[in-house]
């Protein structure tokens, strides 16, 4: 986007203080807490909550949910104050949502190709990644590559974030050829599902950051 200082990095899948930690000494700009029980991600508020309150200031949180009702979200947002909802489901159920508790919302939007891509944005923020296998449990990028190709040349006027497949090894070519202003990651900086590896989350943010300069 025009006028930003750099590639904003989102580390999502948070359940545990090192990884959290790493996240905010690095200045990874949003951490992701997934609020989905199939997930192996999956935290509880209270767990977010207590996660949260070691970077105040620091991240912006972000919470993930999964064609959530009213009452899930407000569940989440009773003991973890998230400064932004990030949504699987419909146009229309983003707009609820946003509408419902005034916090800005994050469309995850999966896609197959280029004729996918999204023309408008309906929320604060559209989240590009491979549209799931058909034999996925759980929505995401489920660790696939979203071919960055068709994303060559395709300048939106409003805010996006590319994910699914990135890597501390292939951040800074996705960046290159996609223009992304943003990228988000999960599993590309873990040793084990749910368990972020420190050395990866510095590596990925410096990566992102040194592909600006490039």
């Amino acid at each position: 986007m025009p006028g930003r200082l750099h590639t904003g990095v989102k580390i999502c899948g948070l359940t545990e203080e090192a990884g959290f930690d790493a996240c905010v000494e690095h200045g990874a700009d949003w951490i992701g807490f997934v609020f989905f029980d199939r997930s192996p991600r999956c935290v509880t508020p209270q767990q977010a909550a207590s996660l949260a309150t070691r970077g105040v200031g620091q991240a912006k949180t972000v919470g993930l949910f999964v064609h959530p009702r009213d009452e899930d979200i407000a569940r989440v947002l009773e003991h973890a104050a998230l400064d932004i909802l990030q949504i699987y489901a419909s146009e229309e159920r983003a707009q609820q949502v946003a509408q419902a508790f005034g916090v800005p919302v994050w469309l995850s939007f999966p896609v197959a190709g280029a004729a996918d891509l999204p023309a408008s944005c309906p929320v604060q923020k559209m989240l590009i990644e491979p549209r799931p296998p058909k034999e996925a449990t759980r929505p995401g990028g489920n660790a696939q590559k979203l071919d960055w190709s068709m994303l060559a040349g395709w300048k939106p006027l409003f805010p996006w974030m590319l994910a699914g497949g990135l890597r501390v090894d292939n951040v800074a070519e996705a960046i290159r050829i996609t223009g992304a202003p943003d990228v988000d990651v999960s599993s590309g900086v873990e040793s084990a599902p749910g368990i972020k590896d420190p050395a990866l989350i510095a590596q990925f943010v410096r990566n992102a950051r040194q592909a600006d300069r490039n």
